[in-house]
């Protein structure tokens, strides 16, 4: 109770109570159990009682009540002007873990507030997650800091931090010029989208049954309060004349100065789409020219990165000529047409256009035999393809199979996390299993779930459970190779996705050995009646 910090706690209890309205008596037990929480080194588990009596007395015990808290403190710290700092994250922090534990104890509770916050699920995942788990709790890194829910238009600001467009959108039109996070000061009040994240949340959405979010079909890439100089908007007229001019020379200068424009900021990404870019660079992509294909290739992957962009290069033909450059073009052009095709993938429609173009074969070609960086780039845009169940088989048929098994076993390869990633994702496809039963992977995957980094255990684990749905002879493979023993200790120690996937393997080896035990005793009965009666039968 004399803790340098308990000042600190008694401010959180606080403004926790200002926040609600609510008066409460001094209580001791509040105070220590806070401070316990307060104290905790964030890589430790919280105390479930200590979360159960905290949610019970600060009255948080809904979803609704949980809502409501963290608008409170959201518009107590824009009010303050960014005060209290550490202590709204520690806040934050704090209501985040009861949260988390109110839902997980009580999956059906305040059902319809829930939906309100929750993508819908066609299949009541929400309640029932996997059979009869309870609903699967959102992982921290899904989730925006300021509203604590998870983010439907992820965005970067100038920190590195992640926010939902809305929430941080709202942060600034109040006029604050920090980040609520970290309380830096914003540079510029650009917000990038992150469409690693979006990617990773719509596969987290569709491992657990759960509709992936939708972006507000009203929400616009923000307008920075930087603009071109009309010095610079000339520069662009005159760079795009010499893209069109038939000199290869000017062609190759202009597409190098185009890519650098693009790449400086979003204003000069509008400016050059604005002014007629986009189908001049798509024409020069069939150039023989390597070094002016190049910077082609990564021209319109830069100005991709801009939401509104992304329309006009699909539109104007584009695909064809960047999956012509991702079979033929130098390897840095590759590499950065694999970087578009990801970047163009983000929107859902186009993952389809992709996926029909003929882009899949040469993404896994450049998976096998690029260099670190392009079997990166390719791997990225082959997960978010595969996002589209219609990619899928595509993939498998393309033989990206022996590919991620090679690149599971070479040593030092770099490239693990990617491919169980991309494993995980395909092993729901029925191709995909046969293709990865074909390739020997199960002593693979049961040392990756006994040996592997936290990531690399959950992703094993789910390509498992889709291997042994209602294969016998896989569920065979896997006890024989000792995996009961991995998975217990996933199921106690893993992430959330980890220890619902080894529940579900555990539930049905369990019910596989139980069965084969049962086989065998009748056989061992029907042996010893069929004994019996040859015995009867003898004079």
């Amino acid at each position: 109770m004399k803790s340098l910090r308990a000042p600190k706690v008694e401010l959180v209890l606080a403004q926790f109570r200002r926040a609600k309205g609510r008066v409460d008596v001094p209580d001791v037990e509040l105070y220590e159990d806070l401070l316990s929480l307060y104290n905790k080194n964030n890589d430790a588990e919280a105390d479930p009682e200590v979360l159960r009596r905290l949610a019970e007395k600060l009255q948080l015990v809904g979803i609704a009540e949980l809502m409501q808290e963290s608008l409170a403190l959201h518009e107590m710290v824009s009010a303050s002007g960014g005060d209290p700092g550490a202590i709204f994250e520690k806040m934050s922090n704090l209501l985040k873990e009861i949260k988390d534990f109110v839902q997980t104890e009580n999956p059906n509770l305040d059902a319809p507030a829930r939906e309100k916050n929750l993508p819908p699920s066609s299949s009541s995942a929400q309640t029932t997650a996997v059979g009869n788990h309870k609903a699967p709790v959102i992982p921290d890194d899904f989730r925006c800091p300021i509203s604590l829910e998870l983010m439907k238009d992820p965005v970067i600001v100038s920190t590195g931090q992640t926010y939902e467009r809305s929430c941080i959108e709202k942060w600034l039109e109040q006029g604050h010029r920090t980040c609520p996070k970290t309380q830096q000061t914003l540079s510029n009040p650009a917000l990038t989208p992150n469409y690693v994240l979006r990617s990773l949340i719509a596969q987290w959405c569709e491992t657990n049954g759960i509709d992936p979010p939708k972006r507000p079909s009203s929400s616009q890439p923000s307008k920075t309060k930087f603009a071109c100089s009309p010095a610079e908007l000339t520069k662009i007229q005159i760079l795009l004349c010499k893209l069109s001019s038939s000199n290869p020379e000017d062609q190759r200068t202009a597409a190098g100065e185009i890519r650098l424009l693009a790449k400086r900021n979003a204003d000069n990404r509008v400016a050059i789409a604005e002014a007629g870019a986009i189908p001049l660079l798509v024409k020069i992509l069939s150039t023989p020219d390597s070094r002016t294909q190049e910077h082609a290739v990564t021209a319109l992957l830069n100005l991709s990165i801009c939401e509104d962009n992304k329309g006009s290069i699909i539109s104007s033909g584009a695909v064809p000529g960047i999956v012509q450059v991702l079979k033929k073009g130098s390897m840095e052009a590759r590499e950065n047409a694999a970087a578009t095709l990801f970047s163009l993938s983000v929107v859902d429609e186009n993952k389809v256009a992709i996926g029909a173009s003929g882009a899949i074969p040469p993404l896994v070609t450049l998976l096998s035999e690029g260099t670190q960086r392009g079997k990166k780039d390719a791997a990225t845009a082959l997960f978010n393809l595969c996002i589209y169940q219609g990619n899928k088989g595509k993939t498998v048929r393309a033989g990206v199979i022996p590919t991620l098994m090679r690149l599971l076993t070479e040593p030092g390869g770099g490239m693990v996390d990617e491919a169980l990633a991309i494993l995980a994702i395909l092993a729901s496809h029925p191709e995909a299993k046969s293709a990865i039963g074909a390739a020997k992977a199960m002593p693979v995957l049961v040392d990756f779930i006994g040996n592997g980094l936290p990531r690399n255990k959950e992703n094993a684990a789910a390509v498992l459970v889709h291997l042994c749905a209602g294969d016998q002879q896989h569920l065979a493979d896997a006890e024989e190779l000792g995996v009961m023993g991995h998975l217990v200790d996933l199921a106690q120690n893993g992430t959330d996705r980890g220890k619902r996937k080894a529940a579900q393997l555990l539930q049905r080896l369990s019910r596989f050995v139980e069965q084969q035990k049962r086989s065998q005793s009748q056989a061992e009965a029907q042996a010893e009646q069929s004994l019996s009666q040859s015995r009867a039968q003898q004079p």
